[in-house]
C-alpha cells in the first residue's frame, strides 16, 4: 500500500522521535517496517490516559493511520509484543540508533531488512554482552541498506581480495579501504573487515576500537557535517566524572 492510501491497519513499528503539537497533539516520526521512515499525527495523545500513550521508543508497535499528506493522522497504537528490558546503562546507544535512522534514512523508502536489523539490534542491546559490536555490525548494515555500503571485501585500488593479516586505510570518495602500513594512524586489520562483511564478533577490544573508528569515518562521510547530538551527550557523561573528581 502506497502512502497516498487512505488508511494502514496494524503496521509493525517503532516511535523514534516525537514532538509536541498545539496543546495536546503529537508529531511523531516512526519506523514502520513495510513502509519505512515516516511522520505520523497523533491528535490528543498527551496525557496518561491517551489511548496513544504507548507511544514510546524502543517498544514493538502495531501502528494504524489514515490520510494522504506527508503526515497521516494516527488512528490507533498497540503494543505488538512485551516491552524490552533495555537496560539503562544501554539508553544512550539505543538512542543513537534512532538518530542514526533519522538522520540517514529517506522518508516513505521501505527497507524491511533494515527494520528487520534494528529490532534485532534492539534485543542484542539488552543482553549483557557484546553492545559495542552490535552497534558496528548495525552501522554497517544500515550502509548498505540505504546504498552506501563500504566495500570490505576487496582493496579499492587493485581489486585484490582484503587479506586477514595485512592493514587499511579507508577513503571515503570509494566507501573502500587500500593497503596501508602496519601500526600506522587509522590502520584497520584485515581481520576486522572481515568479520564486518560477514557480520562475525570482534576477537577483542583492540578490533572493536579499530571497526568504531572506520564505521565513525563512513558515517561521518555520509552525515555531511551534520552532528549527532547522541554522541555529544555520550561524550559528556564520559566527562562528568572527570569534571566531578577535578572540582
Amino acid at each position: 500500500m502506497s502512502r497516498a492510501s487512505h488508511r494502514v491497519q496494524l503496521a509493525r513499528a517503532y516511535v523514534l522521535h516525537q514532538r509536541p503539537f498545539r496543546d495536546s497533539s503529537l508529531i511523531v516520526e516512526v519506523l514502520a517496517r513495510d513502509y519505512g521512515r515516516m511522520t505520523v499525527f497523533a491528535r490528543a495523545a498527551r496525557g496518561p490516559r491517551s489511548r496513544f500513550a504507548v507511544l514510546q521508543p524502543f517498544r514493538a508497535l502495531l501502528l494504524s493511520w489514515s490520510g494522504r499528506g506527508e503526515a497521516p493522522q494516527l488512528t490507533g497504537a498497540e503494543n505488538a509484543d512485551g516491552p524490552l528490558a533495555l537496560p539503562a546503562a544501554r539508553l544512550m546507544s539505543a538512542f543513537y540508533l534512532n538518530e542514526l535512522l533519522l538522520k540517514l534514512v529517506t522518508r516513505h523508502d521501505p527497507h524491511p531488512q533494515l527494520f528487520d536489523q534494528y529490532e534485532a539490534t534492539l534485543a542484542q542491546l539488552c543482553q549483557q554482552l557484546g553492545a559495542d559490536a552490535s552497534l558496528r555490525q548495525f552501522e554497517a548494515r544500515l550502509l548498505e541498506f540505504i546504498g552506501y555500503g563500504l566495500n570490505l571485501a576487496a582493496e579499492a585500488d587493485t581489486g585484490h581480495p582484503v587479506r586477514s593479516e595485512a592493514f587499511y586505510h579507508f577513503q571515503p570518495g570509494v566507501h573502500g579501504v587500500v593497503i596501508a602500513e602496519p601500526g600506522s594512524s587509522g590502520a584497520i586489520g584485515g581481520s576486522v573487515l572481515q568479520r564486518l562483511a560477514l557480520g562475525d564478533d570482534f576477537d577483542s577490544d583492540s578490533e572493536l576500537r579499530q571497526a568504531r573508528s572506520l564505521m565513525r569515518a563512513a558515517l561521518d562521510h555520509c552525515l555531511e557535517g551534520r552532528p549527532l547530538r547522541t554522541r555529544a551527550v555520550a561524550r559528556s557523561l564520559l566527562n562528568y566524572p572527570r569534571r566531578e573528581r577535578a572540582s
